[in-house]
């Protein structure tokens, strides 16, 4: 079964539009990346019933995102970009509140994500950093046994040592096969080290969408001439950008020739690398 499934969905707004096909694996961690106005916010928004699609179906939790989706929410754990509490509550008084919202509120589990998190019980919401905010939208997403977690950006602003600690969270939540992440970030090199799919989305549409290790493994770099780029195949070259310097060719390895100097390339470099090329 899939965590959910997204079918020839439109959303059209003035000067944007996004045309989706995705779905996630039960049990795995889906990583989307895109650059701002690519429309992740607007998945995410999509997956949790906050917009409503123009055309296409949307199922969660084998359940149709529509007017009866709502006990479904139960079961879905959402950090977004922005965390939202009333500013005079303090971490402590934000546990109550949700242990009356979720049936299934461990608060044991909110009292000791808090502790690991460092994120102070007494201290007022309006006080705290944008880092403590989302370590506080963390613990809530993870304290109500979900079986989707949907993060938009959950280790913005977060130091690099709570961001490992962070992902480790993540990765642990989904050693449950019956638990999954979608998980929008900037920072792709905690993508790199979490996710077992990605997707990449650029103006609305999907790029690709593949598993992590395979796609990392088909595609490589070559930096060389204009002159060399040319003697090479013609279905080994994904993608090129040339500059002052030479020639940045994105490698399909299976149609490289064996004797080519080829460098590993990260998920940020491909992106990277594809979008100038679809803009190019």
């Amino acid at each position: 079964m899939n965590a959910f499934e997204i079918k020839d969905v439109k959303k059209s707004y003035p000067g944007f539009e996004l045309d989706l096909d995705l779905a996630l694996p039960q049990g795995c961690i889906l990583g989307l990346i895109g650059e701002n106005g690519a429309g992740k916010s607007t998945t995410i928004k999509l997956l949790l019933g906050m917009l409503k699609p123009d055309a296409g179906s949307i199922r969660v939790l084998d359940r149709a995102v529509d007017d009866a989706f709502a006990p479904v929410r139960e079961e879905i754990g959402v950090v977004l970009d922005e965390p939202a509490y009333p500013e005079c509550l303090t971490a402590k008084q934000v546990g109550s509140i949700m242990a009356d919202i979720y049936h299934n509120w461990d608060g044991a589990a909110y009292a000791r994500l808090l502790e690991k998190l460092n994120v102070p019980s007494d201290k007022k919401f309006k006080d705290f950093s944008r880092g403590m905010k989302m370590k506080l939208s963390i613990a809530v997403a993870l304290a109500h046994r979900a079986k989707l977690l949907v993060l938009d950006e959950p280790t913005s602003g977060l130091d690099p040592v709570v961001r490992d600690e962070v992902v480790e969270l993540f990765s642990e939540f989904t050693r449950d096969e019956n638990c999954s992440v979608l998980i929008s970030s900037h920072i792709v090199s905690d993508l790199e080290k979490l996710c077992d799919y990605v997707a990449f989305l650029h103006k609305g549409k999907l790029l690709l969408c593949e598993e992590k290790d395979k796609l990392l493994e088909q595609y490589g770099l070559v930096l060389c001439t204009k002159e060399q780029l040319e003697t090479l195949p013609v279905t080994a070259v994904a993608d090129s950008l040339s500059s002052f310097f030479g020639v940045t060719a994105l490698i399909r390895r299976e149609d490289a020739p064996e004797d080519l100097a080829v460098i590993p390339v990260g998920l940020e470099d491909l992106f990277v690398t594809m979008i100038k090329g679809v803009e190019k």
